[in-house]
């Protein structure tokens, strides 16, 4: 099932940023969440889609679920497509976007915020392991990214938000290539924010008024999530202690940073990461 209506252009006038008062602060965009349909992904797809975007969810194998979460979407009169992929193939990633572009007609937002875990200490990791992670939550974000920044340096205008994690910043025992992966999503963004501001002005499109091209990462703390949900209780008390709020976080609480820095007024904000991580790693 593919669920989906035609996007308006944004408002024309002297001023994108400041002519959008009476309207959804998304309202004629499109964006494209990878692993948009379970736990933060899912939260990122509905903050979207209530801001006024179509969005396309990106998943990848279970169609049922993913059908499952479009329809709900749809029964709350919100426009959402799904997609399904390989973030871990190149080739897979080109032909998601080319294909939201396709349907959609333009791609304003993408996030990149499918991941996997394949835990285990340095000493019993194995090739494949390590290869794995590494290819969908860090090649994935480059081969997305590098597939949709065309389209939006022609355009003049997107926004890239990488979720990242606080393992990325802290490591873990058990996850070293969760936290490698994660961490070289630091230097992607950086990289891409300033390669898109490069282009942009090349192209002759980088404006006083416009809004721009972004890149920006969101570093989520422990939320709960499918992830940990296998986590043993007692470890998980042991986690909320080292947590100075006291508690693990909400997908919606990531979900609102995103709509945030995708939001036109954001022009300003490139390169950053955002922790979420109730103070634990400050």
């Amino acid at each position: 099932m593919s669920v989906t209506t035609a996007s308006g252009e944004a408002p024309v006038g002297t001023s994108p940023i400041a002519s959008i008062a009476h309207r959804p602060r998304l309202h004629g965009r499109v964006a494209f969440v990878t692993g948009g349909t379970r736990g933060i992904g899912a939260a990122i797809c509905r903050s979207l889609a209530e801001q006024g975007a179509d969005v396309a969810a990106g998943y990848a194998s279970d169609r049922a679920n993913a059908e499952g979460f479009a329809g709900g979407l749809t029964r709350d009169d919100l426009r959402c497509s799904i997609h399904q992929g390989n973030i871990g193939n190149a080739d897979d990633c080109r032909r998601t976007v080319s294909e939201v572009i396709e349907q959609h007609g333009r791609l304003d937002i993408l996030v990149n915020n499918a991941g996997i875990t394949m835990d285990k200490t340095v000493l019993k990791m194995t090739d494949d392991d390590w290869y794995k992670v590494i290819a969908v939550n860090l090649s994935g974000a480059f081969f997305m990214s590098q597939a949709a920044l065309p389209h939006m340096i022609e355009r003049g205008s997107g926004r890239i938000v990488n979720i990242s994690s606080i393992i990325g910043e802290m490591g873990n025992i058990g996850q070293a290539n969760y936290a490698a992966s994660k961490s070289g999503l630091f230097g992607l963004t950086k990289t891409l924010a300033r390669e898109a501001c490069f282009q942009l002005k090349r192209a002759g499109k980088l404006e006083d008024d416009g809004i721009g091209i972004t890149v920006n990462a969101v570093a989520p703390g422990f939320i709960a999530t499918e992830m940990l949900a296998h986590v043993p209780e007692k470890v998980l008390d042991g986690i909320k202690e080292r947590i100075p709020v006291g508690r693990l976080g909400r997908p919606d609480e990531i979900a609102r940073v995103v709509h945030f820095l995708v939001a036109d007024q954001s022009s300003f904000i490139t390169g950053a990461t955002w922790e979420v991580n109730g103070g634990m790693d400050m």
